[in-house]
């Protein structure tokens, strides 16, 4: 019993932690939209690290990637 609170806590110190990180880099990411710098670099790095827990940040990265991957077709037509 003992080890399985353990495990709970671990867990949720660990997404704690990931969505405190990914989030702050999110945000920053957001801020550089309208601020000078490279925005178009920490909302992805800040979304791949919210991805580790989380479904929604996955679902968000993915979607980026298709419209990349659109824009790179389009363009090379």
């Amino acid at each position: 019993m003992i080890r399985r609170a353990g495990q709970m806590t671990y867990r949720m110190a660990r997404r704690i932690v990931i969505g405190v990180i990914g989030g702050s880099l999110l945000l920053l990411g957001l801020a550089l939209i309208v601020l000078p710098g490279p925005a178009f670099i920490v909302i992805p790095v800040g979304l791949v690290i919210l991805s580790l827990e989380f479904a929604w940040a996955r679902s968000w990265l993915l979607a980026i990637r298709r419209g990349i991957s659109r824009r790179q077709q389009s363009a090379h037509r």
